[in-house]
């Protein structure tokens, strides 16, 4: 079966995991997911990832994080541009996530940054989505 919107089978996962409270979550291996990865562990979104190869096709595991009284640290996750509209914008126009409390991934052509390093490099590109 070929998946169309390979990322937000991702988010869908992550938001699936963390609903049902798990510790980890598992999911095929592309290098912008990986991209996503890092940058949702540098922001401190999630503890740590992994990927593990394989013969048929690599995998990725996300170690979720979660607070105090098992409270999720990622409160939300949006698909913002899909195969069907993607949503392109300039550096200065790039939307602010809950005010600058959330974060917006961006495809630019120097690679998968938040949105706070696009403005700061003045670069736009594709917005993939939000997370807060």
């Amino acid at each position: 079966m070929t998946m169309t919107d390979p990322i937000a089978d991702m988010l869908t996962r992550i938001r699936n995991a963390i609903m049902a409270s798990y510790d980890e979550v598992e999911i095929p291996c592309t290098m912008i997911k990986v991209n996503i990865a890092k940058i949702l562990r540098f922001e401190g979104y999630i503890r740590n990832y992994k990927i593990i190869k394989d013969d048929k096709q690599d995998r990725l595991i996300i170690y979720l994080k979660y607070g105090e009284d098992k409270d999720p640290v990622i409160k939300g996750l949006e698909r913002v541009s899909k195969p069907s509209c993607r949503v392109y914008t300039r550096c200065k126009k790039i939307p602010k996530v809950l005010n600058g409390l959330g974060i917006n991934i961006v495809s630019t052509s120097r690679g998968v940054m938040t949105d706070r390093e696009a403005r700061k490099m003045g670069i736009g590109g594709e917005i993939i989505c939000s997370v807060w």
